[in-house]
């Protein structure tokens, strides 16, 4: 039913109190500015966190936490199109097209590096309840695991990662009694029940694990994509699954990136998250929102590859309602 290799090897690329929202998010479109440290809620049962850290290297940090209870609050992933399975968008672009509040980027995508507009996106995908793409074996095994696990958010926002059923010969079923509505893959879980969880290479000691060593990096367990300090992409889900966060590190703008481990402990330290996925990163990394306000929506983060931003294999785009 579906492919087990893709086009071509890519590229590396709350428990928190709630603080009203005080004046209006600057999100003109306009050039982003240097971070305040602020904390705010521009949308009823959103809050955005945008935050400088110093240590252990500059990082810029923009975080948006949703409460999934909230009434009128809806999801959306970028829908199946184009001659293979999506058409790229750039996150800022999805964000406009589909009226939406927030989008980041979503799922790894080939072929990479490509000026062509359609794409393949790797692992599970639904969008609307269509399947987009299913579990799969990734070429990329040096830093995709087999199988990756996905976060499925159906139409009534129950949040859980899912896991494919080895048991049914289909690329799409799931151990887990869900409906599959909206899911989101990436490389790996990185944190599991609160616990930081980087996938190994396998070797004489971990003659298991997940991951084969080579690549572009020619990665290992002694130098392993995952300890690389890039831009970073990641979502995941506090311990109740009512929370869900969606959380981006820059590496342009005076910006140095995050190793994924670094990632993993700063979602379980300072956002109360219980499992995690790392998403796609590097230039793929992006942030949009929508100001509250005029609606014009822009780019929050600073874009690795350009400054409008990467066009991208998916993007997840959050609904809220406005305040009022």
């Amino acid at each position: 039913m579906r492919r087990s290799v893709k086009f071509s090897v890519r590229r590396s690329k709350f428990q928190v109190a709630f603080v009203a929202f005080v004046g209006a998010v600057t999100l003109a479109a306009a050039p982003p500015q240097a971070p305040a440290n602020t904390t705010s809620s521009p949308y009823a049962g959103l809050i955005y966190f945008d935050r400088l850290e110093t240590t252990p290297r500059a990082v810029h940090l923009h975080v948006v936490q949703i409460d999934l209870t909230t009434p009128g609050l809806r999801f959306a992933l970028s829908p199946p199109g184009g001659a293979r399975e999506v058409v790229r968008q750039t996150t800022l672009e999805y964000l406009n097209a589909t009226h939406a509040q927030v989008a980041i980027n979503a799922h790894y995508f080939l072929p990479y590096p490509t000026t062509e507009t359609d794409v393949e996106v790797i692992g599970l995908a639904v969008s609307d309840g269509r399947v987009i793409s299913g579990f799969e074996t990734p070429v990329q095994r040096y830093a995709l695991v087999t199988d990756a696990p996905a976060i499925n958010l159906d139409a009534s926002n129950r949040a859980s990662i899912v896991h494919r059923d080895t048991g049914n010969t289909s690329v799409t079923a799931v151990r887990e009694r869900v409906t599959l509505w909206t899911a989101v893959a990436g490389s790996a879980q990185i944190v599991t029940d609160g616990k930081v969880t980087m996938p190994m290479y396998a070797d004489a000691t971990h003659p298991t694990a997940d991951l084969v060593a080579g690549g572009p990096g020619n990665y290992s367990n002694e130098r392993s994509w995952y300890v690389v300090s890039n831009a970073r992409t990641a979502i995941g889900l506090s311990r109740d699954a009512r929370t869900l966060t969606l959380f981006t590190a820059d590496a342009r703008g005076g910006s140095a990136g995050l190793t994924v481990a670094e990632v993993a402990t700063r979602l379980i330290r300072d956002f109360g998250v219980w499992n995690a996925l790392n998403l796609d990163g590097g230039g793929s990394t992006s942030m949009a929102m929508e100001d509250p306000l005029t609606h014009i929506g822009r780019l929050v983060n600073v874009s690795s590859d350009s400054p409008a931003g990467r066009a991208v294999g998916t993007n997840l785009a959050v609904f809220v309602p406005h305040q009022h």
